[in-house]
């Protein structure tokens, strides 16, 4: 009986994270994956999309859980193994599905911080299975993180 590749979820929001994100395409080429992000005017390569939000949106609260309902549809259709992110708002309901269901999460954080930790990673750490850090002086702030060197 032949054993089928792990699925894997690429889940980033736009701009920085995402750039960063598709830098894991030999992930995907490897073996069976999509890729999930915001809904922009800018074309990407991603299977699905979310409504973009952030933190200061007022309907933040009602996009999130029309995110959330989005991604549980996703979630049963594709039946990932892992999930991979670079943050942010769109990876969280990713992060609650893979606790719920028991599957690996994978946080990446930005490139950006190499001092300080985002939001996403202090939250996040504590269900992820792994946290890679771009920058060698991340390794104390983030429980379990590794030094995975840059995605660029």
């Amino acid at each position: 009986m032949k054993k089928r590749k792990p699925r894997l979820c690429l889940v980033s929001s736009s701009g920085g994270h995402w750039e960063q994100l598709v830098k894991l395409q030999p992930l995907i080429d490897k073996y069976d994956g999509f890729y999930v992000t915001e809904r922009t005017r800018y074309k990407t390569k991603a299977k699905y999309h979310l409504i973009q939000t952030d933190k200061k949106d007022m309907w933040m609260p009602v996009k999130m859980l029309v995110n959330a309902i989005k991604a549980f549809y996703i979630w049963i259709k594709q039946r990932p193994d892992y999930v991979i992110t670079t943050g942010t708002m769109v990876a969280y309901p990713f992060y609650l599905l893979s606790i719920i269901f028991r599957k690996k999460f994978v946080f990446i954080e930005s490139f950006n911080f190499a001092y300080e930790t985002t939001v996403a990673a202090r939250v996040m750490q504590k269900h992820a299975d792994l946290m890679i850090v771009q920058w060698e002086s991340m390794v104390p702030l983030l429980k379990n993180a590794v030094y995975g060197g840059c995605l660029y």
